[in-house]
C-alpha cells in the first residue's frame, strides 16, 4: 500500500494548472496537430461539435416526445446503474469512510430493469450502457445482458467496468449480446493502483483488457481519470497502449462528486493533456466526431488504436448531450451533475402503466437545463457520490 507521505502528497497538492485551459475552437475535420501547434501559451483546441441532430432519429420507428427536451435535444442513450456495490474503493468515486448503501428491497429487480429499459427502447433509445458500482458483481449479469440485447431497436449494449472480474465473464457476456466495453484503469503502476483503489487487482484488470482484445472487441476502451500529482506523468505511457492494439484510451478530466475531495489543483485540463501528447507524438490527427460524442477523439500515425479526451470541466459538451440515467434504486436522472432526480421505481411498483411512466419521464426530460453549472458551482452543489450515480 502507499505510504502516509504519498497519501498526504496526493491530497495536499499545491500545483496550479496552466491558464491555457481557455480554449480556442477550430474545425475538427482532418487537421494534424504537431508540436508547432502545441507550444507556447495558446494550444489550439478542436471542439466536439454540439448540436441537435435529426439523423439520431431511427428511420424505422417513430420517436417519442418524452425523449426530446425543451432545447430540442434527442436522448437516445440510457445509462443504467445495476448496483451501488463495488469491489474497489477508488478515491474519486467513494469517500474513505464508504457510503450508505440502499437496502436491497429498494433496488430495481432484474424484471424491473428490463421493463423500464424496454419502455425507453420502444420510445427511441438505441444505446444502453450498464454501469455501477461494478456491474459484473451482479449474479444475474449474463441473463440481464441477454434480455436487454434482445430488445427490438437496441443497437448497442455497452458496459463500463473496473475489469477485476471481467476477464472470466467476458466470453459469456459477449455471447449474451454485450458489444462494447469500457474498462476503467487510472495507472499502469501496480503500487499506485493499490493506493488509488484501496484494493489489489491491477494484474487482473490488465488481463481483462487483453481478454477483450482477444475476443475481438474493437475498440477496447480504457477510461483513465487524470489527476495532478498522481498519474499525469503516465499520460504518454497510456498512449503506448494504442500503438499495436485496437485500444482507445480515454483521458477524463477529474470531476467533482460528493465525498471525492475534488480540488481544482488536482484537475489536469484538456489543453495540458493534449500538449503533452502532441509534444511526444507527431502525426496526431483529430477525428471528426458525431455531434453527440462526449470525447474529442484523435488518431496517431502508426498506431492501431486511438486516444480521446473527455473535457467535462474545461469544455463541456452539454449542447449535444443525448444521455439519460437510471440509477440502481430506480431514480431517473437527466444530468450527471444535476441534483434533480425522480423515482420510476415507485410508480412502477404502484402498478402504473407505460403511459404514466412516459409522462413522468417526459416531464423530467423537459426540465433538463441547457448546460451544467460549471466546475466550481458543481463542486458546491449537493449531489450523490459517483458510486450511487453510476460511472
Amino acid at each position: 500500500m502507499a505510504s502516509e507521505s504519498q497519501v498526504f502528497q496526493f491530497f495536499n497538492l499545491q500545483a496550479s494548472f496552466s491558464s491555457r485551459a481557455s480554449l480556442l475552437s477550430a474545425s475538427s475535420s482532418g487537421q494534424n496537430i504537431t508540436t508547432s501547434h502545441l507550444n507556447g501559451s495558446s494550444s489550439k483546441m478542436y471542439s466536439t461539435s454540439c448540436e441537435t441532430l435529426s439523423e439520431d432519429s431511427p428511420k424505422d420507428k417513430p420517436i417519442s416526445d418524452m425523449l426530446i427536451d425543451s432545447f430540442g435535444r434527442l436522448h437516445t442513450y440510457l445509462r443504467i446503474s445495476l448496483t451501488e456495490r463495488c469491489n474497489l474503493r477508488c478515491h474519486y468515486c467513494m469517500p474513505a469512510e464508504g457510503v450508505e448503501l440502499t437496502p436491497s428491497p429498494q433496488l430495481l429487480s432484474q424484471d424491473e430493469i428490463v421493463r423500464l429499459a424496454s419502455l425507453f427502447v420502444s420510445s427511441g433509445v438505441n444505446k444502453i450502457r450498464l454501469t455501477g458500482g461494478e456491474p459484473t458483481i451482479r449474479k444475474d449479469i449474463e441473463e440481464l445482458c441477454l434480455q436487454l440485447s434482445s430488445l427490438k431497436g437496441l443497437k448497442t449494449l455497452a458496459m463500463t467496468t473496473n475489469g477485476i472480474t471481467l476477464g472470466k465473464k467476458l466470453p459469456k457476456l459477449k455471447d449474451s449480446g454485450l458489444n462494447l466495453v469500457n474498462i476503467s484503469l487510472d495507472t499502469l503502476v501496480p503500487a499506485k493502483f493499490e493506493f488509488m483503489t484501496r484494493r489489489k487487482g491491477h494484474q487482473r484488470v490488465m488481463e481483462s483488457i487483453d481478454a477483450a482484445v482477444e475476443l475481438g472487441y474493437n475498440p477496447v476502451k480504457v477510461n483513465c481519470v487524470v489527476m495532478r500529482g498522481f498519474n499525469d506523468d503516465e499520460i504518454c505511457d497510456f498512449v503506448e497502449l494504442t500503438r499495436k492494439r485496437p485500444i482507445n484510451v480515454r483521458f477524463i478530466e477529474f470531476m467533482p462528486f460528493d465525498g471525492n475531495v475534488w480540488n481544482v489543483k488536482k484537475l489536469v485540463p484538456y489543453a495540458e493533456m493534449l500538449d503533452k501528447v502532441g509534444k511526444q507524438y507527431t502525426g496526431l490527427l483529430r477525428i471528426q466526431d458525431h455531434p453527440t460524442e462526449t470525447a474529442k477523439n484523435f488518431r496517431i500515425d502508426g498506431h492501431q488504436g486511438s486516444v480521446s479526451f473527455i473535457t467535462s470541466m474545461t469544455e463541456h459538451f452539454c449542447a449535444g448531450c443525448n444521455r439519460l440515467r437510471l440509477l440502481a434504486d430506480g431514480n431517473f436522472k437527466v444530468c450527471l451533475f444535476g441534483p434533480s432526480e425522480v423515482s420510476l421505481r415507485d410508480p412502477l411498483r404502484l402498478g402504473e402503466g407505460d403511459d404514466k411512466l412516459r409522462e413522468i419521464i417526459g416531464a423530467a426530460v423537459k426540465r433538463k437545463k441547457a448546460s451544467h453549472a460549471g466546475m466550481f458551482d458543481i463542486a458546491k452543489t449537493p449531489n450523490r457520490p459517483m458510486i450511487h450515480i453510476g460511472g
